[in-house]
C-alpha cells in the first residue's frame, strides 16, 4: 500500500473515530506540502468542518494526533490554518524506494484483455510531397500519446490515413510525364518522396507561369485583374490536363492507375525511412484511395434513413443546425466526395477491423471544426465512440526564419531537420569533450540518440495546443529543460552504478529512516509522483506533462548529487541506499523518456 493510500485510510477512520460519521475516499484531499512549510503531505482539512463542527485548526489538530498514533507513516504534524501538515517518517520513505526498485515498470499499468481499445491517427501524409517540420510535431505527438495511452493501461492501435488520392496527387504525375525524362529514385539518387515533391514544386513554378501570360492576355482584352486572374487559373492548360488525369484514375484508366501505383510506391519507401529516422510507426495504414468509396455508401445509407437530404441539384447535404452548427456537404451534385465523406468511410473500415473503444485524431487545430462536425455525423451513424471521438489538436510549430509553404518548394524537410540535429549534436558534443575516449561507431550512434531526443523534447515539452517556434540551437544544450540535460544525467548514473561494480540492495533488516536526509526524501517522493504523472499525461492528452516531470525529476536529483557524494560515502549503509536511489532516478528517466519516444544512453 502507498504512502498516500495509508494515509488516506487513517484519515478516514479518524474522521469515523472522533466525529462519528464514515466519509468517501475523495474527500480526503493530500497534496504536496509548499516548500515554505515543515512537512512531505498536507491534508486539506477543510471539507471535514461541517462533521466536526470544530474550528479548521482544532479538526486539524485532533486528525493529526490520531494519525500520528495510528499511522505508521506519519512522524509528526503541524497546523497550519486548515491545512495539516504530515512529516512522513523516514522508514515509511525507506519502505517505498524498496516497493520503486522491486517494480521495473513503476508508474506504469498494464494492459489486460478486457483493456479499453484506443486507436489514435496520426501523420496523414499527401504522397505528393516529403515529410515536414508540421509532421514532425504531428508524428511525435501521436507516438507518445500512443505510448502514454499504453502505460496507463490502455490496448492502443496506431493508424495513419495516407492521401493518396485526389487533383495534387495527378499535379506531381502530370509534371513528371512532362518534365521528368523518366527520371527515378535510382537514376537521380533521391529519396522517392523527395523526387515527388519536386515535381509537384515544378507544377506549381509552370502552373504560375501559364496563369500569368493568360491573366495578361485577358487583361488585354478588356477584363479586369482579378476576373482575368481568376479566368486564367481555370483556363491554364496544365490545370486542365491535371483535372483530366483526375477523371482517367477515377475511371480506373489502366495507364493513369499504374503510373500513379508506381509513383506512389516510390513515396512509401521515402516515407518509411523516415519514420524509421522518426523512430515512429504503425499497426496498420489505411489509404483514402480505399476508404472514398465506402464513404459515399454509408452516406446514401444516411440518406435513405432520412438522416441526411438530397438538394435539388443532386448533393447530398446533414442538418445540423440542432446542434447550433449549419449544414454540411457531404456528396457534390455529380456524386463526389468531399473530406468528410472520407473521414465517414475511413471510420467504417477501422471499426470493422477492431472492436474500438475510443478514437483518437491527431490532427491541427485548423481541423477544429471539422472533427466537431465528424463526431455528431458518426454518432448518427450509430458508432459508438462517434459523439465521444478525440480531436487531439495542436498548433502550428515554425522555425525561426518563418512559415513554410509546400508548392513554393520552401518546405522545413523533416530528413533535412533531423540530419541538421544530429550532426549539431555530434559537434557540439566534440567541442564538449564527451567523444574522447569512443569509437566512431559509438560516436555516430550517441551523436544520433542526442540529435533526436533534443529534437523531440523539444517539441513535446510544449503544450501541444499552442503554436511553437522551434529553435535547434537551444534544443541542443546539456544544461536547462532540454532532452540532452536529461540524457546527459541518465548516463551519468549509469556511469556512477558501473563505477560500484557491484549490484546495490537495501538492506534486508530493517533500517533506521535517520539515515535519509532531506534532499533524498525529496527525491524519493518526487519518483512516487510519476505514476500520478503519467495517469494525468493520459487523461489530459498532455506529452508535455510527462516532459516537465522528467525534468524536474532531473534537476531534483542534480541538486541532491551536488550535495551529497555516492561512491565516496564512507557509511556503507548509506552509500547502499543512495546507489538503489540513483539506479531507480536512471530507470525512471528511462521509463519517461521512452514515453516522448526518446532513447537514454548509457554513456555520454
Amino acid at each position: 500500500m502507498s504512502i498516500e493510500d495509508m494515509i488516506c485510510c487513517t484519515v478516514k477512520d479518524a474522521v469515523k473515530a472522533l466525529y462519528g460519521q464514515d466519509v468517501p475516499e475523495k474527500m480526503v484531499q493530500l497534496q504536496k506540502t509548499k516548500r515554505e512549510f515543515e512537512g512531505n503531505l498536507t491534508l486539506v482539512v477543510f471539507p471535514f468542518l461541517k462533521i466536526s463542527k470544530k474550528k479548521p485548526e482544532d479538526t486539524a489538530q485532533e486528525i493529526g494526533e490520531y494519525l500520528v498514533k495510528s499511522c505508521e507513516a506519519v512522524a509528526a504534524f503541524n497546523v497550519v490554518k486548515g491545512f495539516l501538515n504530515l512529516v512522513i517518517s523516514g522508514e515509511a520513505w525507506l519502505a517505498l524506494l524498496a516497493d520503486i526498485d522491486a517494480n521495473a515498470r513503476f508508474g506504469h499499468k498494464a494492459a489486460t484483455d478486457g483493456s479499453p481499445l484506443v486507436m489514435i491517427e496520426y501523420s496523414s501524409p499527401n504522397t505528393n510531397k516529403p515529410l515536414h517540420l508540421g509532421h514532425v510535431r504531428n508524428n511525435l505527438l501521436g507516438w507518445s500519446l500512443a505510448q502514454i495511452m499504453e502505460a496507463n493501461g490502455n490496448r492502443v492501435v496506431k493508424t495513419n490515413i495516407v492521401n493518396d488520392r485526389g487533383i495534387h496527387i495527378c499535379k506531381s504525375m502530370l509534371a513528371w510525364l512532362k518534365y521528368g525524362n523518366g527520371e527515378t529514385p535510382e537514376t537521380s539518387g533521391k529519396k522517392g518522396d523527395h523526387l515527388i515533391g519536386d515535381y509537384y514544386v515544378a507544377f506549381d513554378k509552370h502552373y504560375r507561369e501559364e496563369v500569368k501570360e493568360l491573366t495578361a492576355k485577358f487583361t488585354a482584352d478588356g477584363m479586369t485583374e482579378e476576373e482575368a486572374e481568376k479566368k486564367a487559373k481555370e483556363e491554364a492548360p496544365l490545370i486542365r490536363e491535371a483535372h483530366d488525369m483526375l477523371v482517367k484514375w477515377e475511371q480506373n484508366d489502366p495507364e493513369v492507375r499504374a503510373l500513379w501505383k508506381r509513383m506512389n510506391d516510390w513515396v512509401y519507401a521515402g516515407f518509411d525511412e523516415t519514420y524509421r529516422a522518426m523512430g515512429v510507426g504503425f499497426d496498420k495504414i489505411y489509404y483514402e484511395s480505399e476508404t472514398y468509396l465506402r464513404g459515399k455508401a454509408k452516406v446514401e445509407e444516411g440518406l435513405e434513413k432520412g438522416l441526411f437530404f438530397r438538394k435539388e441539384d443532386n448533393s447530398v447535404w446533414a442538418d445540423l443546425t440542432g446542434e447550433g452548427l449549419d449544414q454540411k456537404l457531404l456528396l457534390r451534385s455529380d456524386g463526389t466526395s468531399v473530406y468528410m465523406t472520407q473521414d465517414i468511410g475511413t471510420a467504417e473500415m477501422r471499426f470493422k477491423d477492431f472492436p474500438i473503444d475510443k478514437m483518437i485524431y491527431v490532427v491541427g487545430n485548423e481541423q477544429n471544426y471539422h472533427f466537431q462536425v465528424l463526431s455528431i455525423l458518426l454518432d448518427r451513424l450509430g458508432f459508438k465512440w462517434g459523439r465521444e471521438l478525440v480531436h487531439f489538436s495542436y498548433g502550428m510549430v515554425e522555425l525561426p526564419n518563418g512559415k513554410m509553404k509546400s508548392r513554393e518548394g520552401t518546405v522545413v524537410d523533416a530528413d533535412d531537420l533531423m540530419a541538421l540535429m544530429v550532426a549539431d549534436a555530434r559537434k557540439t558534443s566534440e567541442e564538449a569533450g564527451k567523444f574522447d575516449d569512443m569509437s566512431e561507431e559509438e560516436r555516430s550512434e550517441i551523436a544520433r540518440i542526442v540529435g533526436m531526443g533534443a529534437l523531440k523534447y523539444f517539441i513535446l515539452k510544449v503544450d501541444a495546443r499552442k503554436n511553437m517556434l522551434f529553435n535547434p540551437e537551444e534544443s541542443i544544450d546539456f544544461n536547462g529543460n532540454t532532452g540532452p540535460f536529461i540524457q546527459y544525467t541518465h548516463a551519468r548514473i549509469r556511469s556512477i552504478l558501473r563505477k560500484a561494480g557491484t549490484e546495490a540492495s537495501l538492506p534486508a533488516n530493517r533500517v533506521s529512516g535517520n539515515i535519509l536526509n532531506e534532499k533524498e526524501i525529496a527525491l524519493i517522493q518526487k519518483m512516487n509522483e510519476y505514476g500520478a504523472a503519467v495517469a494525468q499525461a493520459g487523461k489530459d492528452y498532455s506529452p508535455s506533462g510527462i516532459a516537465n516531470y522528467c525534468y524536474e525529476l532531473t534537476k531534483e536529483f542534480n541538486q541532491f548529487y551536488h550535495d551529497y557524494s555516492i561512491l565516496r560515502e564512507e557509511d556503507e549503509t548509506k552509500k547502499q541506499m543512495r546507489l538503489v536511489l540513483a539506479r531507480n532516478v536512471a530507470k525512471i528517466i528511462k521509463n519517461g523518456m521512452s514515453l516522448l519516444g526518446i532513447e537514454v544512453p548509457e554513456r555520454m
